[in-house]
């Protein structure tokens, strides 16, 4: 009886081929020292899964970033708002010249935000690259 068992425990095992240890027949990893042992076989008959991933983005927003060196936006003088903003700034001529109305609007019936606005823009402008993005 025993002598039975150990035949068929030596037919459902074999040996790693890295570490030498027993292991059971249908294994493809082994357990004790998690090497492949067997080749993975598709015993289903489906076919592999292929993942490709690549980025293929083109969107209109990702080419004007490239377009203008990683900035989004219409490049703007930093020159010509500075000058707009200190002789025309309390009514908003460089607010408009970026492109942004509504502010322009706002500085154009506040007088340049009561002209802290202006100053506040002044600084900001001296601060920016040239050209800048908006």
């Amino acid at each position: 009886m025993e002598n039975q068992n150990t035949v068929q425990t030596q037919e459902n095992t074999k040996f790693c081929k890295h570490c030498g240890g027993k292991i059971a027949k249908e294994a493809v990893i082994c357990p004790l020292c998690g090497c492949q042992v067997e080749q993975i076989t598709n015993t289903q008959g489906t076919q592999p899964i292929v993942i490709n991933n690549t980025n293929n983005n083109t969107s209109a927003a990702s080419a004007t970033a490239v377009a203008n060196g990683g900035m989004q936006g219409k490049p703007k003088s930093k020159w010509v708002a500075l000058i707009l903003c200190i002789f025309l700034g309390y009514l908003g001529a460089h607010k408009f010249y970026e492109g942004k109305i509504g502010m322009g609007i706002l500085y154009l019936f506040t007088g340049g935000l009561f002209i802290v606005g202006v100053i506040i823009d002044i600084i900001a402008l001296l601060g920016k690259s040239n050209p800048y993005y908006v």
